[in-house]
């Protein structure tokens, strides 16, 4: 079974930037779209963006649109979120996820069910 591992979450100062990963275990890694959502205290779990299984393809929730960057090393089963000008609101627990469906599928896949693998969770918290 697949696993995934979130790792890079931390403090820092409102325009700071961090970079998050997530590692997969196995050797599937690579013929799947993947996803970073986020949830912050009291509110629902919302998409931030996702890298096709090439990489090839990347989408972006637009309040993130322009400051983070969504990557993947699929020699390395790595995926990556580079976060520039970090704001407050950008603040929860940052989760990395797998699509249901191997290559092909919708695109982009911006939903919560249209993921079957997800992390535990990385803490970012941004301090005004």
């Amino acid at each position: 079974q697949v696993q995934l591992v979130e790792s890079g979450g931390g403090l820092v100062q409102a325009g700071g930037s961090l970079r998050l990963s997530c590692a997969a275990s196995g050797r599937t890694f690579r013929m799947y779209t993947m996803g970073w959502f986020r949830q912050a205290p009291e509110k629902e779990r919302e998409f931030v963006a996702a890298i096709s299984w090439s990489g090839s393809s990347t989408y972006y929730a637009d309040s993130v649109q322009g400051r983070f960057t969504i990557s993947r090393d699929n020699a390395k089963n790595t995926m990556y979120l580079l976060m520039n000008s970090l704001k407050p609101e950008d603040t929860a627990v940052y989760y990395c996820a797998r699509a249901r469906v191997p290559t092909g599928g919708n695109w982009p896949m911006t939903k919560s069910d249209e993921y079957d693998r997800w992390g535990q969770g990385t803490q970012v918290t941004v301090s005004s």
